[in-house]
């Protein structure tokens, strides 16, 4: 029963983040211009430049580091910092590299993995408490970067188009 109930929280990570998260981002990414894509409406709001470095170096951190066991790297304030511009092709390459990383953490996997205690930024948290930090982190920057590009470009960005929602 627990190797059922990992096995699906590990495919609903994959499911909502190489499925649905990054896609989505990419899509975003797609309706902007490298200006727009580094443009601060002010100094309290950060890019969705920013973001995107934000969401690699916290999934690093998080996932591929913290359960995945590679080295953590991450200068976190650097994410914030950078002014740009990166060109769009690097950030995409960038989620390129991170799908596979997510995709080689989550299949390493287990059940004992998700039960353990893993201190991260100073956090002991389980890997399941891991998981779904990663998730809900994700798509709460993605729903920012949505709202941001939907309110520049004044576009439906169809993330359900033909799918029957009612």
């Amino acid at each position: 029963m627990q190797n059922e109930i990992a096995n699906l929280l590990i495919e609903e990570t994959r499911s909502r983040l190489l499925d649905e998260s990054i896609p989505r981002l990419r899509k975003c990414l797609d309706k902007l211009n490298q200006k727009e894509i580094w443009f601060r409406p002010n100094a309290h709001t950060v890019s969705i430049g920013n973001l995107v470095l934000h969401l690699n170096g916290n999934v690093r951190q998080w996932l591929i580091s913290g359960l995945g066991g590679a080295p953590d790297h991450r200068k976190r304030q650097q994410e914030f910092d950078e002014e740009g511009p990166i060109p769009t092709s690097e950030l995409k390459e960038m989620l390129d590299t991170l799908e596979n990383d997510i995709e080689a953490v989550l299949e390493g996997l287990s059940t004992s993995d998700l039960i353990t205690e893993h201190t991260i930024q100073g956090y002991n948290s389980s890997g399941v408490s891991v998981l779904v930090h990663v998730v809900e982190h994700f798509s709460y920057h993605v729903g920012q970067v949505t709202i941001l590009v939907k309110s520049r470009k004044d576009v439906d960005m169809g993330y359900y188009k033909g799918k029957d929602l009612d």
